[in-house]
């Protein structure tokens, strides 16, 4: 599938990657969770790790597996386990890998829900320094003889900072550190991370990938890059002969199997069946984003916008080097003291819903709902207005998009 062109390879990669005995095109749905072994000793060697086997629905599936090997495919990742939701594969898997005494790098620059998450993390012992990842002595100064991971988006949301992630990642092989960047915002259609030293890849599947706001889902994947001998907490039961699936092992042994955020085969199903589109989605929400900062970039009513695509964006050169578009979010800080919630009430077209990566175009007060929780101070540092802003751009006719936006304006200023 090399030689073909995106969309055909995830129309396609399905009955590819996936192939059924009975010549279906799309994974059935499995919702069995138990598994009959004819020869105990097979249960037993699939309990131990010297087999493959499904054994029980909390563990695997052959919906959630067949989900699990397309996105591998699809990232040219090592491996791929998933779970019910983004912040389960993030939790789930943090809590698999790190320990009490611990000391791990978070960017500054995250969604609300990651970041309460690493505020609880630091509740168990685990010491966590937010650091500025746009700023590589930074990251160099705050690295410390525990430092476990460095975790960051891609693409921050909801300002749209970006990492260099070459940087990054030579930086935390340098240091035998696990680098960890969470995706959702920059899907495999406009950043192919295989190009960077990254070891493990988060997204929620829920977003661009599965696409139409029915399904929830998370993933992690092993980029095959960390060397996980160097990780001091692999417990002995999950040194395999192969080492590069020691992460992975763990991840599914102590997070998915012990923690159990499962995720379920209906909605693995479906979110095979969104990703078939992905490309085609993708291509017109990011084309109709750029329409609109242009828009908005001329309108007296916004005071700033916050997207790659424009050239006063801090990490403008970056982007280009990084990645293959512009993405479909963005953000901006309305003008003359205008409300978000004022102006969102006044949009007829656009929805408000705290959600990205739908097919319908999405508008969210950022500061009184996503980051409602964070001191004045947190937010400042991260560069949130209480006049901002977030769009989730969609695939709906432009012209209405720009529309709506024109007069929800127009009538409040």
């Amino acid at each position: 599938m090399k030689n073909l062109g995106s969309t055909t390879q995830l129309v396609h990669q399905d009955r590819l990657v996936n192939p059924q005995q009975d010549g279906a095109v799309h994974t059935p749905i499995n919702t069995g969770v138990l598994y009959h072994f004819v020869d105990a000793q097979g249960i037993v060697d699939a309990f131990q790790g010297k087999k493959i086997a499904h054994v029980y629905g909390r563990s695997s599936s052959p919906t959630t597996s067949a989900l699990q090997q397309m996105l591998a495919h699809q990232h040219k990742a090592l491996g791929c386990v998933t779970f019910s939701t983004g912040m389960a594969a993030i939790s789930s898997t943090l809590f698999a890998l790190l320990k009490a005494g611990d000391h791990i790098l978070v960017s500054q620059f995250l969604f609300g829900n990651t970041r309460s998450f690493f505020h609880q993390l630091s509740g168990f012992g685990i010491n966590v320094d937010f650091v500025d990842v746009t700023n590589i002595e930074a990251v160099k100064k705050s690295i410390k003889p525990n430092t476990r991971l460095l975790f960051c988006e891609s693409l921050a949301n909801p300002l749209t900072q970006i990492p260099n992630l070459d940087e990054l990642g030579e930086l935390c092989l340098a240091h035998h550190i696990l680098f960890a960047v969470d995706t959702t915002m920059t899907p495999h259609v406009m950043c192919e991370v295989s190009r960077f030293p990254i070891s493990l890849v988060f997204t929620s599947l829920t977003k661009y990938i599965a696409g139409h706001g029915q399904a929830m889902g998370g993933a992690v994947l092993d980029m095959g890059v960390y060397d996980w001998t160097q990780f001091a907490h692999i417990d002995e039961l999950y040194k395999v002969a192969d080492t590069r699936m020691w992460g992975l092992t763990q991840i599914r042994k102590k997070g998915l199997r012990d923690i159990g955020a499962t995720l379920d085969p209906t909605s693995a199903s479906q979110v095979m069946l969104g990703q078939e589109t992905l490309a085609l989605r993708y291509a017109k929400a990011c084309d109709n984003a750029e329409k609109i900062v242009c828009f908005l970039s001329s309108h007296a009513g916004i005071k700033k916008i916050y997207h790659p695509s424009l050239e006063t964006h801090p990490q403008y050169l970056l982007a280009q080097s990084q990645f293959l578009t512009t993405g479909a979010i963005l953000a901006f800080d309305l003008a003359n003291g205008v409300s978000p919630v004022e102006f969102i009430n006044a949009l007829k077209t656009i929805l408000c819903a705290t959600h990205l990566g739908d097919t319908r175009t999405l508008a969210l007060p950022v500061a009184e709902t996503i980051f409602f929780e964070f001191a004045q101070a947190e937010r400042d540092a991260m560069g949130i207005s209480d006049a901002c802003v977030r769009l989730s751009v969609g695939i709906e006719d432009v012209q209405d998009l720009l529309a709506d936006l024109a007069q929800a304006l127009d009538s409040v200023q």
